[in-house]
């Protein structure tokens, strides 16, 4: 063999080698599936779990528990099960990915959670908030909140500041159900009469009518729990114009100012009262550096609590990527992620390692101005909160 013919084959042998070890890089890599919607009326969530995972991998080098990950995004365009049941089982058997995150709506994590359960697939819930979710299958973990977990502590603070009549009004869907069902059973138990319940039609912008039946109920605040974006907007419009905020008549609320919405809402947001666990206005050095985190990635980010949920999903994630070395292993996986406590950009927070929910501090928060911007300011912290279970 001449020294032309033994240095090409040498060549192609080291070509072959080189291949072959990038497939084993390839192999060990990470994939992640994130299901949400990217699409349609509620796509800006999904754009706010892409701000919340991009901006985590990024802080970590783009690697967790030292190894590559990529991630695969899946639009479920907005409230479908079976749409969803579809696009999990492409993303477990297709794609083969080792973890799932997401999920903005309940009933499509309802829809996948014989897949999650069947392949044993680690999936972390970054927003749906129905109580007991974590119980449809053992891969199951949540790091957003649920429901009760902001009502009942939000119920009980209105009954000690001496009101006893209140009016319930939410969207006609299981959510709102679930929202009215926790306000209601805590108010009454503090000693508070709630004098209507009002269903409203998740997609109404036109409250005026609903307006003048709580004016009229005698009561001293309304508990609302609607949609965000136009809902919102249009009932805090209504509020203000019919004269419910000078009648002395409190709007107690969870989610209805989001920072998504919050500037769109102008002075007639100022001194509206919301329970949720997060405020981009949080006081710590942890949401600080998370903020110029976010900022780093995406400089015109709107950063919010579902960000923070995404966020901190992917903290879960990188957790049972090191308890497991990076292996397939979701009995190991989830062991791991129960027993996990950190300091998120809210405040400290846990896994409970029953429930597989999050434990939290959930706060009281009043719209001020400052410095000409609108800000939800924490005005007092409930403490620590786990899921009441008062939805089911």
């Amino acid at each position: 063999m001449n020294s032309k013919l033994r240095r090409k084959i040498l060549g192609l042998a080291v070509v072959i080698a080189f291949g072959a070890q990038a497939l084993i890089v390839s192999a060990q890599g990470i994939k992640i599936g994130i299901v949400g919607p990217f699409s349609g009326p509620g796509g800006h969530f999904g754009t706010f779990f892409k701000t919340g995972v991009e901006a985590y991998l990024a802080s970590q080098g783009g690697r967790l528990g030292g190894k590559q990950v990529e991630l695969i995004y899946r639009d479920t365009g907005g409230p479908n099960p079976g749409g969803t049941k579809t696009l999990v089982q492409e993303l477990i058997v297709k794609d083969k990915v080792d973890y799932l995150g997401g999920f903005l709506f309940t009933p499509n994590a309802f829809a996948v959670a014989p897949l999650i359960q069947e392949s044993a697939t680690p999936t972390v819930i970054f927003n749906a908030a129905i109580s007991g979710l974590p119980e449809k299958s053992d891969f199951f973990i949540r790091t957003s909140y649920t429901l009760s977990q902001l009502t009942v502590p939000l119920a009980r603070w209105a009954a000690q500041q001496n009101i006893k009549k209140a009016v319930i009004a939410v969207a006609d869907f299981a959510p709102g159900h679930d929202a009215e069902r926790a306000f209601k059973t805590e108010f009454v138990k503090q000693g508070g009469t709630i004098v209507e319940t009002i269903r409203m039609p998740i997609a109404t912008i036109d409250f005026s009518p609903f307006m003048q039946r709580i004016k009229a109920s005698g009561a001293q605040a309304v508990y609302v729990f609607i949609l965000g974006g136009p809902s919102s907007l249009s009932f805090v419009k209504a509020y203000s114009e019919n004269g419910l905020q000078k009648a002395g008549i409190q709007l107690l609320g969870t989610d209805e100012t989001n920072e998504y919405d919050l500037q769109k809402f102008g002075d007639a947001a100022i001194g509206i009262t919301t329970s949720l666990h997060y405020s981009v206005a949080h006081d710590s050095d942890t949401n600080r550096k998370f903020i110029s985190a976010v900022k780093a990635r995406s400089p015109d980010a709107i950063i919010n609590n579902v960000v923070v949920g995404a966020w901190d999903g992917m903290y879960v994630i990188q957790k049972m990527i090191e308890a497991t070395g990076g292996k397939r292993d979701g009995l190991k996986a989830i062991a791991a992620a129960r027993t996990l406590q950190w300091e998120s950009p809210r405040g400290p927070v846990k896994i409970d390692p029953k429930t597989r929910d999050i434990i939290q501090n959930v706060y009281l928060r009043k719209v001020e101005k400052i410095g000409g911007e609108l800000v939800n300011k924490e005005v007092l912290n409930f403490g620590p909160q786990a899921d009441s279970g008062l939805e089911k």
